[in-house]
């Protein structure tokens, strides 16, 4: 019996000693890895350039710098700035990143201020069109250069899938923001370096949100450029987002005039009838449900408001005298609002049958 016992207890032993064995082998591996990553950081791609937010601290930089596939271990990018006393001092701006940097290195590079860069300022609702002109205007791209990066199929981003065939793929999705473009940068690594900012700002649940909404991505930015086009309020942005829809789930035309005004190429205050008569896939005077694609680049403000619309019984809104939209429920409603407003405007009675005489008025939706 006592044998037993003994044998017994040396198994156990045997047990717990190739437990802590493996536990060692695991740690050192662990390691291994993470001072492996520290030490020389490597990406597919070889180098990215990633923008630094003016307030942005390390923890955000960390979070920015794992999600592009940059900083595998950022609890260890933390600690290492911690020690280092680099926290508290991260500059705003672009950091190229490239193969064979430590964490130290990329941290020098964070704390290092005016790194040669052009500042460039991208508004909310800009076409790729006009983005293309303030980057050609400020000399660091070439437009047909420009053009070529945008029709390449090398980005690989969830968002750009299955996209569908058209002039301006990319049109809705480089994030308007403030960049600060590293002198020599080719044209596809500033384009990537938009639309990583969208890819950093369009968060999981957004993915989400818009699979229960039964709509594809390219559908939520589309409707967020129309939304980015049609008002500057943020009081009524998800409002206009719940007129559109429900003008959707009715089976109207959307009629939006932005949609008008981008295949005209300008903004054009009052919309002629021959506009809205237009042959194209971006009138939606003349073609129900979604135009082809974003009609512009939608800030984050829009694509929420497009995600989480305003539960509204409103089919119809016009511009009032103080900047300000006033909504409608009916036609004829809409039809009071606008003369209110403008007391020459002539209503065509029998268009309100079919509900095609918003075209009268530039002014209203």
């Amino acid at each position: 019996m006592a044998v037993t016992i003994k044998e017994s207890k040396l198994g156990k032993g045997r047990v717990i000693a190739v437990l802590v064995v493996i536990c060692l082998v695991a740690i050192v591996a662990f390691g291994a890895i993470v001072l492996k990553d520290s030490a020389s950081v490597s990406m597919a791609d070889g180098e990215k350039t990633i923008t630094i937010s003016d307030g942005e601290g390390v923890s955000e930089v960390a979070r920015i710098l794992n999600n592009e596939g940059i900083v595998k271990n950022p609890v260890v990018f933390r600690i290492i700035s911690k020690l280092g006393g680099y926290d508290g001092n991260v500059q705003p701006g672009n950091l190229k990143i490239e193969n064979g940097m430590s964490y130290k290195d990329i941290l020098e590079l964070l704390i290092t201020p005016n790194r040669a860069a052009t500042k460039i300022i991208i508004p909310e609702g800009y076409e790729v069109r006009q983005i293309a002109e303030t980057l050609c205007e400020a000399g660091i791209a070439d437009w047909n250069d420009f053009y070529a990066a945008l029709n390449n199929d090398e980005y690989g981003y969830r968002f750009l899938e299955n996209l569908p065939e058209r002039e301006n793929k990319m049109e809705g999705y480089l994030f308007p923001a403030t960049y600060e473009i590293p002198e020599g940068m080719e044209e596809h690594d500033i384009i990537d370096l938009m639309l990583s900012a969208f890819n950093n700002q369009f968060k999981d649940e957004y993915y989400k949100r818009a699979e229960e909404m039964g709509m594809s991505v390219d559908e939520i930015i589309t409707m967020a450029s129309i939304i980015e086009r049609e008002t500057d309020s943020d009081a009524e942005r998800a409002k206009v987002a719940g007129v559109f829809y429900n003008r959707l789930r009715s089976g109207m035309k959307l009629q939006s005039c932005a949609t008008v005004q981008y295949v005209l190429g300008e903004r054009k205050p009052v919309l002629a009838i021959a506009d809205t008569q237009i042959d194209s896939p971006y009138n939606t005077y003349k073609y129900a449900g979604f135009p082809l694609g974003p009609i512009c680049c939608p800030g984050i403000a829009c694509i929420e408001a497009a995600l989480y619309p305003e539960d509204t019984d409103a089919y119809y809104f016009v511009q009032g005298n103080n900047g300000q939209h006033i909504f409608s429920k009916t036609y004829d409603e809409h039809i009071k609002a606008m003369q209110e407003n403008d007391p020459t405007i002539s209503v065509d009675k029998t268009a309100i049958e079919n509900q095609d005489s918003m075209q009268n008025t530039g002014a209203t939706q």
